[in-house]
């Protein structure tokens, strides 16, 4: 429930900026009507990621034996990638998120046809849904589809309203601390999804065990258990892991963890930005 949760929390806020920099924008035209083009241009993104989540859950639910954990594994594999590429995009590129947004903002505002800003603001939030679909993906394949939808419902509701706090009220949210703290959780996330990835190949017989077992700590923490089951779905906790997922899980978290370290931190400007 927490991933899904934070997963939600991130994907929202990235959205709840590009919406909130496309108002901004607005008003400083004082093109207020086409607010509402912009409301439909994301509810036309929501409407998609719901259903893109339904069609993924749909189709992972036909597989059955090896192609179940085929599935699973480039399912985790997919998930992986797409938030490693979140974090090194929000890191990174987004140092000229505002200056770029609002070019085509400005560009689709003075078209002659609303279905321009409409377009640009649906493919913006659009994206963030979709992965956000996947991720809710990867995660119901490590928790119980209950808590992964209730975790990523009450995330976007606290991305909705962190959203309208940072664009409506004088307060001020510390966003370069909240995008240094998830990035560090989602590297553990993309980590355990790197990890249950291979383990679903080796189940498969498509990537080699090396070893079966290299420990076996599921006396000390069960991963059936209450916890070891909250862990799993965390961090992608394997009590008796093979040495190609231990490989797997180890190098991936190490490569990240020293790529973002010297990667400057950039989000901050984003509301920097904003604000003049």
């Amino acid at each position: 429930m927490f991933a899904s949760f934070l997963l939600a929390l991130r994907e929202g806020i990235e959205a709840a900026l590009i919406v909130g920099i496309v108002f901004g924008i607005l008003k400083k035209m004082d093109k207020p009507h086409l607010k509402g083009m912009v409301w439909r241009g994301v509810a036309a993104a929501v409407a998609l990621s719901i259903l893109s989540a339904v069609i993924l859950n749909i189709i992972g639910a036909e597989f059955e034996g090896k192609g179940e954990q085929i599935f699973e594994g480039f399912a985790m594999l997919l998930a992986a990638a797409l938030l490693t590429w979140a974090i090194f995009w929000m890191r990174h590129q987004s140092i000229n998120m505002q200056k770029d947004l609002e070019q085509d903002v400005r560009v689709a505002a003075n078209s002659s046809s609303g279905g321009v800003l409409f377009a640009l603001v649906f493919l913006a939030v659009a994206r963030e849904g979709l992965e956000l679909a996947i991720f809710l993906l990867a995660s119901r394949l490590t928790s119980s589809a209950f808590l992964t939808y209730l975790g990523a419902g009450i995330g976007l509701g606290f991305a909705a309203g962190l959203g309208w706090l940072l664009f409506n009220t004088t307060r001020k949210l510390n966003l370069k601390q909240f995008f240094q703290i998830t990035n560090l959780l989602l590297i553990l996330f993309a980590a355990g999804m790197v990890g249950y990835g291979v383990h679903e190949f080796n189940e498969a017989g498509w990537i080699p065990a090396i070893i079966e077992h290299v420990y076996d700590i599921n006396f000390v923490l069960n991963e059936n258990s209450t916890i070891g089951q909250l862990v799993k779905a965390l961090f992608g906790y394997n009590g008796n892991p093979s040495l190609s997922e231990l490989i797997a899980y180890i190098g991936y978290l190490l490569v990240l963890a020293m790529t973002t370290l010297f990667l400057p931190n950039s989000p901050k400007k984003i509301r920097q930005s904003f604000s003049n």
